[in-house]
């Protein structure tokens, strides 16, 4: 990631594949075959996740194949039994990433656009604007298209997203403007997306980036949605099989993954194991699919990604099913209930590791944790506030002493002069007593050098 921005995704190679390779998986719906394309980690701006390009066989180019090839998402995460308690209605998700298209098929009529805080030109109908954005949406929000039975299903697909672009993709005509611009302007273009999210009431804001340096600006924005009740998820960076930047095992730390109240996600394949590139370090704290999810790119065809960035795709979308679910939970208790249901089959031992956190989300179990943890957190004590213990205010006792009069204020001011004064005329007996009375012995009290102890009275 360098020292800037990232959407964690490399250049698009071509290539042809028998089998399917690593990263993104073209599906035209319509044609005979399938084209995959690949991305990773490069750059200093980019999005999490891309990589390979394959041609399948026709019986799989069909819209419906793209349903059969997502399932396994949806049975790892457990999303299927989740929607009989929520599909994410009235809870909008913030997309701060590379622009979403509003009029892919599985989007349509779910997208709010909003500002584009990148000050580049590209036009939204430019084939390269928001191509990982669109992605990232489709995945938590998709909803099919010919009633649902064909296309992207997201994992809230009652959800609406809220689009705003803060960085541009690689292919971008503006991205080498935008990769020159100084390292603080890009962070405050950030924050400003982050708190266009929060002026906008969104429950949940998805960050499928990554900046190798804090800053205070971001920050401060994140903690401003925090306060305002927003479940903030990142993606942990897709750093894990660069060997240079690794410490101690450990891959180097990602912001805004790293900031804290925000849930960082790592990435796990097919086999419930964690990928190569995922950044493992102490930030992530749960993990998601992120090899081969399918998603609608911009141009109407199917891609399978690769990446952090659809894990914490697939982790918003969660969090929104449990926002719909219960519009008052905290986001402090929200990731307590995907944490502590999650599964551990990823994890070699032990409740944590650093490269899947608490394990991987199980949407079912996080709805039925979090209305456990409400009704604790909301359950009321039956006795009223306005009762009293015992027999309430007669119960409680007299004073045991009467206040006292004026004149007995004098009388006792009276003997406390006396006393004062007694104590005076005491303690300059005693100081007179105490002076050697012979010559040469100065002011000295006491023994001093030279003389003897006093042996009288």
């Amino acid at each position: 990631m360098l020292n800037r921005a990232v959407l964690n995704r490399t250049l698009v190679t071509r290539t042809l594949l028998s089998g399917v390779a690593a990263g993104v998986l073209l599906i035209a719906p319509s044609a005979p075959a399938v084209a995959s394309v690949t991305g990773g980690a490069s750059g200093s701006a980019g999005v999490s996740g891309a990589s390979g390009v394959s041609d399948i066989p026709g019986a799989t180019a069909i819209g419906d194949s793209v349903r059969y090839q997502q399932q396994w998402v949806l049975d790892m995460l457990d999303v299927e039994p989740a929607w009989s308690q929520s599909e994410g209605a009235n809870v909008t998700v913030a997309v701060i990433d590379s622009g979403v298209d509003p009029d892919v098929s599985d989007l349509k009529g779910s997208v709010i656009t909003g500002q584009d805080f990148t000050g580049l030109t590209t036009s939204s109908s430019n084939p390269h604007w928001g191509e990982h954005g669109t992605w990232m949406a489709s995945i938590i929000a998709g909803h099919g298209h010919d009633d649902g039975s064909d296309g992207i299903i997201g994992i809230a697909p009652e959800a609406k997203i809220l689009s705003i672009r803060v960085i541009p993709d690689m292919n971008d005509p503006g991205y080498h403007t935008y990769d020159s611009e100084p390292e603080q302007q890009i962070q405050r273009e950030l924050a400003d997306g982050i708190l266009e999210a929060v002026k906008a009431h969104v429950q949940v804001i998805s960050m499928s980036i990554g900046y190798s340096e804090p800053s205070g600006y971001v920050r401060a924005a994140l903690l401003k949605a925090y306060q305002a009740g927003i479940v903030l998820v990142a993606s942990s960076g897709n750093s894990g099989d660069n060997d240079e930047r690794r410490s101690q095992s450990l891959a180097p730390v990602s912001f805004p993954a790293e900031y804290p109240g925000v849930l960082s996600v790592g990435a796990v394949n097919m086999s419930h194991q964690p990928t190569s590139f995922s950044s493992g370090n102490l930030s992530v704290r749960i993990a998601a699919p992120g090899a081969a999810v399918p998603a609608e790119g911009r141009d109407g065809l199917y891609y399978t990604v690769d990446g952090t960035s659809p894990a914490c795709a697939l982790v918003a979308g969660v969090a929104a099913l449990i926002k719909s679910k219960y519009p008052g939970i905290s986001p402090a208790t929200v990731i307590q209930a995907l944490t502590t249901t999650a599964s551990k089959q990823s994890s070699s031992s032990g409740d944590y590791n650093f490269l899947t956190g608490f394990g991987i989300v199980d949407a079912d179990a996080a709805l039925a944790a979090a209305g456990k943890l409400m009704r604790k957190k909301t359950a009321h004590s039956q006795v009223s506030l306005s009762s009293h213990f015992g027999k309430g205010p007669a119960a409680v006792p007299a004073a045991p002493v009467t206040p006292r009069s004026g004149s007995q204020l004098l009388e006792f001011a009276a003997l406390a002069l006396v006393s004062f004064a007694a104590a005076a005329g005491g303690l300059a007996v005693v100081l007179r007593r105490r002076r050697d009375p012979r010559p040469g012995a100065g002011s000295v009290i006491g023994n001093g050098p030279g003389l003897a102890p006093e042996t009288g009275p």
